[in-house]
């Protein structure tokens, strides 16, 4: 099973978001939302986007798909300590296995996990003219604790599910939310509030950087403590080769419905802070009157993205 940072997909996919708190899943049909639903989470079952009881969470995603009636693959999303995602420089490689070897090779020095207990995945997010006029490539690589994509992926399996592919939260969170968006000068950060507060930085419709967030959205102090941990990642992310600065933030997730802490997230940073339209614009009159869609966004993503 590998990971897939893949942007588009030629058919609808199920899209499966194990938040920790809650179970979402859109199946996708082109530009509108066919089907979705979601279901409480018991607590205990995920820690920090980690399954923590395998057999408990089995149990709950095949009450889960039984009550659904969605087609039984799906695409699974990940955010958690045990992902790394680097930005690496490298001349331009047309050929895609000597491109692969090359990535690998960077790998092996810029991730800080051993290869063979790592999954790994790589996009070439764009190319760049040296100043000796030779082109250079820059590419988004991914590598995920093997360990940790096999608990997820069994406890699916148990449930009597296929999964099909593994995409990460922050690129499927990105994938919908800036879906078709033009070129731009500057990144925008993506922060997504949910069970895991994950964070995303891309350029136009291309994550460049990502990261789970330690703070909860809501608990006491969090404005003040998730302002820290977006300023170091934006510190983070500008360190990178080619960084460009950030012009805004945007917020997605159950917590982006909180207008005061959105008002002090912003306040606090001193940046432009918005809040997504949760399905990116996608038809969403398929959801049941009363459905939540600020629960849907990562689903979507995932849906949307292409089966690895």
């Amino acid at each position: 099973m590998a990971l897939s940072l893949r942007k588009n997909s030629t058919r609808g996919s199920v899209g499966l978001d194990i938040d920790g708190r809650f179970l979402a899943a859109v199946h996708c049909d082109g530009s509108r939302i066919a089907k979705a639903a979601s279901m409480e989470l018991p607590k205990g079952l995920v820690r920090d986007g980690e399954v923590a009881d395998a057999d408990g969470l089995a149990a709950a995603l095949k009450d889960f798909a039984g009550s659904t009636n969605m087609p039984k693959n799906v695409r699974l999303g990940v955010a958690n300590q045990q992902i790394v995602v680097r930005l690496v420089e490298l001349p331009k490689i047309d050929n895609e296995a000597e491109r692969d070897a090359a990535v690998r090779f960077q790998a092996a020095e810029a991730i800080a996990m051993p290869l063979d207990e790592a999954v790994l995945d790589h996009q070439v997010a764009a190319y760049d003219e040296a100043s000796d006029g030779t082109i250079r490539m820059r590419v988004v690589l991914v590598a995920a604790r093997r360990a940790m994509i096999e608990s997820y992926v069994d406890a699916v399996k148990k449930a009597g599910l296929k999964p099909e592919g593994i995409d990460l939260d922050a690129f499927a969170l990105v994938r919908v939310l800036a879906r078709n968006a033009p070129p731009s000068e500057s990144a925008r950060v993506f922060c997504h509030l949910a069970g895991v507060a994950n964070l995303a930085i891309a350029l136009g419709d291309s994550c460049l950087f990502t990261r789970p967030l330690s703070a909860a959205w809501d608990e006491e102090h969090a404005a003040s403590q998730l302002t820290d941990e977006i300023r170091l990642s934006i510190d983070y992310y500008m360190a990178q080769p080619n960084a460009r600065p950030v012009g805004d933030v945007m917020l997605s997730g159950p917590g982006s419905k909180d207008a005061a802490l959105i008002e002090s997230l912003g306040a606090h940073l001193g940046l432009p802070t918005l809040v997504a339209q949760p399905l990116g614009g996608l038809d969403a009159s398929a959801l049941a009157e009363g459905e939540d869609p600020h629960r849907y966004t990562v689903a979507t993503g995932l849906s949307l993205g292409e089966a690895a």
